[in-house]
């Protein structure tokens, strides 16, 4: 059996041209994996009930920007990184001053204000709520009150 190639243009310039159609291709599949992950993650903070405004921290980039490349890469990250690694390592969260343990309320009860719009305190919460809050002990320190 005998092939013949036959060709009406340079096999160096069909092959360059191939080369940047690959540097389109490898570009925009890391543009859209870093929307694809970026929205994926913003998902799951907002799906967590952390809300849209720790969501809307998270950031992508494409690598080298504004030209196409075959070593295109994306890199996905968070303005707010100790506020989103707190909530994946689980960490304890407490008050500045140590004394009172956060408990996660409804959407009424963070609505509520004290007089002259103040934060709430554990004494107008259980008149407002009817809800005894209660003493959770440590040893050798103030108690807490949950």
């Amino acid at each position: 059996m005998r092939l013949t190639f036959r060709t009406e243009e340079d096999l160096q310039a069909q092959l360059h041209r191939e080369y940047l159609a690959g540097e389109r291709a490898v570009t925009e599949a890391m543009d859209r994996a870093g929307r694809a992950v970026k929205r994926a993650w913003r998902g799951q903070i907002t799906g967590a009930g952390l809300g849209r405004r720790l969501a809307n921290t998270i950031r992508a980039r494409r690598y080298p920007e504004g030209t196409v490349s075959m070593d295109a890469a994306a890199l996905i990250w968070s303005k707010a990184p100790e506020i989103v690694g707190a909530f994946e390592r689980g960490a304890l969260i407490r008050s500045s001053d140590g004394f009172w343990l956060a408990i996660p309320v409804d959407r009424v009860a963070k609505r509520m204000r004290g007089p002259r719009n103040a934060r709430i305190t554990p004494q107008l919460w259980e008149e407002r709520t009817g809800k005894r809050l209660r003493f959770v002990y440590r040893k050798g320190r103030f108690p807490l009150r949950r």
